[in-house]
């Protein structure tokens, strides 16, 4: 396989994004992949890589695209539990920069892209995403249910909040399927949040899983993070590849 660095346009300027392409002629089925907050970066790349082995064309583009290309930020110390806090709070501003609006105009350049290729199968396309970017994979199959056929959420946080826009309140344009993979004791996505989310699904007769993967923190699929749980990321490549199997399947 290979992994090129592409540029997408969108509404707001140029879009750097990692393409990881399976060996062969295609077209093959395509993955979204939206980064958690450290953004782009070897560990991701791995994880694209992985899927992309399963004959996947993997798009990771860089969410914060606005602020300048990848990378933003020195993570040469990201694995230290004491400097993690120290890079999110450099990090944060860009965060809550993606807003629904923003999350929805640029998946769709993103899609575009995709569906502008001769090596992509035409069709729907599915998206996973790592905890800022669970939330915003979320928000993308909110936004284009017809384009999106399935969404995964891996110890995403702020799903549940009480801003009229809470990604939670947006369920009901769904008509894939979406997956969560929810990280014990998090703070950012709580057991009453989760029941909440829960309920909202249920109401709107959306298909899903919901599930906690006990002991595990937030970040747990990230291995250059103190947060890392090899038991927890090996449980969320079943349930990915679960789910791509039966909504996008290869052959």
């Amino acid at each position: 396989m290979q992994t090129t660095t592409v540029d997408i346009v969108t509404d707001d300027g140029v879009a750097d994004a990692c393409l990881t392409r399976p060996d062969g002629d295609g077209p093959f089925p395509a993955v979204l992949l939206f980064q958690d907050a450290f953004g782009p970066r070897p560990r991701l790349v791995e994880m694209a890589e992985r899927i992309a082995a399963r004959g996947y064309l993997v798009l990771m583009p860089h969410l914060f695209h606005r602020a300048g290309r990848a990378p933003l930020f020195d993570l040469s110390r990201l694995g230290e539990a004491d400097q993690r806090g120290a890079i999110l709070e450099k990090i944060m501003p860009l965060v809550g920069a993606l807003t629904a609006d923003v999350i929805s105009r640029d998946t769709a350049a993103y899609l575009d892209f995709l569906a502008a290729r001769d090596d992509v199968r035409p069709g729907p396309v599915a998206i996973t995403g790592y905890c800022m970017g669970g939330t915003n994979a979320l928000r993308a199959i909110e936004a284009h249910p017809d384009r999106i056929a399935a969404a995964a959420s891996f110890h995403g946080g702020r799903i549940v909040t009480e801003a009229p826009d809470s990604p939670h309140l947006g369920v009901g344009s769904i008509t894939g399927e979406v997956y969560f993979g929810h990280a014990d004791e998090d703070q950012s996505m709580t057991p009453a949040q989760i029941a909440t989310l829960e309920k909202a699904l249920n109401a709107a007769g959306v298909r899903y899983r919901s599930e906690v993967y006990e002991g595990a923190h937030h970040g747990y699929t990230m291995s250059d993070t103190a947060a890392y749980d090899e038991q927890a990321t090996e449980r969320h490549w079943v349930a990915l590849f679960d789910l791509l199997d039966r909504t996008l399947p290869t052959r």
